[in-house]
């Protein structure tokens, strides 16, 4: 985990030594730190704070996610709603997941589990807010061409997907099981080369499929 402030990070080792399934493997107080011993240990997940001294937590992340060899490490950026803009250059830079740090202890460990997994972090009702008050701040639109290479029952999945559904209510909503919803995502994450399923409502957002404020 990589927070500047000792307490958050003493708060949040305790919550995940209390679990069995949980190693704690290091902590830094800088962006340099934790890229650092992410090159070194090359943990699973990495709690990443935004605002740290010597390279915040956006330089650190793109760091990381750029480094070949950390490939299997999945960055969860730990923020509040007041570091909108700094969580779109998050997701865009390869994040897969955020937390606000109020959260609830049992909320930051399925967060660790779910993104241990390989999945990315979308609570649907944090990721519609927060998405739809930042999406202002994201690239240029992308052409919706690019959307060309999905089927309707893609386009629609894919709408889902923005609005933060999990699979399991993508499935309830459009009369799906959910691994048949989860297979749906997983091959418009192929046909759009996303690295993940933030990617996927950034690029929602950026093609027009879905707006801000859209419930």
């Amino acid at each position: 985990m990589a927070d500047d402030q000792q307490l958050i990070r003493a708060g949040f080792h305790a919550l995940l030594d209390s679990e069995a399934d949980f190693d704690v493997v290091g902590e830094a107080s800088t962006g340099r730190q934790a890229v650092d011993l992410a090159r070194e240990l090359r943990p699973d997940v990495l709690l990443m704070d935004i605002r740290m001294p010597d390279g915040d937590g956006l330089w650190a992340t793109s760091e990381i996610v750029g480094d070949s060899l950390l490939a299997a490490t999945h960055i969860v950026i730990v923020t509040t709603f007041e570091l909108d803009e700094y969580v779109a250059e998050a997701i865009r830079a390869g994040a897969s997941g955020f937390l606000v740090k109020d959260t609830e202890p049992v909320e930051l460990l399925r967060a660790v589990r779910v993104a241990a997994s390989g999945d990315a972090l979308l609570s649907p009702g944090v990721t519609r807010r927060l998405l739809s008050r930042i999406a202002g701040g994201l690239r240029p639109a992308r052409d919706a061409a690019e959307l060309a290479a999905l089927t309707e029952r893609e386009r629609e999945v894919l709408t889902l997907v923005g609005e933060g559904l999990t699979n399991s209510e993508i499935g309830a909503r459009l009369f799906l099981s959910p691994l048949t919803a989860k297979t749906h995502v997983s091959r418009i994450m192929t046909k759009l080369d996303a690295r993940d399923r933030v990617q996927l409502v950034v690029v929602a957002y950026e093609t027009g499929l879905v707006q801000p404020g859209w419930q």
